[in-house]
């Protein structure tokens, strides 16, 4: 029975669901008769969001916008897709969850983000964008240096006094 209790408990993750939450996309090409030749430009931004939602579940989202512009700068198509997950998260310390809930969850989800981006686009008329993988990891530790930078930033504008 003691060793039992010398095991540590593994954090345990399930997903309940997952949805799209917001989806958008517009096909500029067509409603302005654009005439698109070569291969558009494709910009990708990517954003995280988590929120507590009940005891031990939380809703994690993948917000991406997508923008596709001709070579001559003009605008093809705008996709934004905002994709949740409900997660029920067991046995993660406080001090872990955050980086659990922004790395762990997305990473989760990404495969199903991707095939309806894929989908949505070809439904749109334009060949299927298969997204490349997301760094979940380097896209957190990334907003980590972002906010600390911001943080350093604000407190040398303040005035000694």
């Amino acid at each position: 029975m003691a060793e039992e209790q010398a095991q540590p408990v593994q954090p345990k993750l399930s997903v309940i669901s997952q949805y799209i939450r917001d989806l958008s996309f517009e096909n500029i090409a067509m409603q302005k008769a654009l005439n698109v030749e070569g291969t558009p430009d494709v910009q990708v931004q990517v954003a995280l969001d988590a929120a507590k939602k009940g005891d031990a579940l939380y809703e994690v989202v993948n917000k991406v916008k997508v923008e596709s512009k001709s070579k001559a700068g003009e605008t093809v198509f705008v996709l934004e897709l905002d994709y949740a997950g409900l997660f029920k998260v067991e046995n993660v310390p406080d001090e872990q969850l955050h980086p659990f809930l922004m790395i762990e969850c997305p990473r989760m989800i990404f495969p199903y983000l991707r095939r309806i981006v894929g989908d949505i686009t070809r439904d749109g008329g334009f060949p299927p964008l298969n997204l490349d993988s997301i760094d979940f990891l380097a896209l957190y530790r990334g907003e980590i240096e972002r906010r600390k930078a911001m943080m350093e930033a604000e407190n040398s504008e303040k005035p000694v006094s």
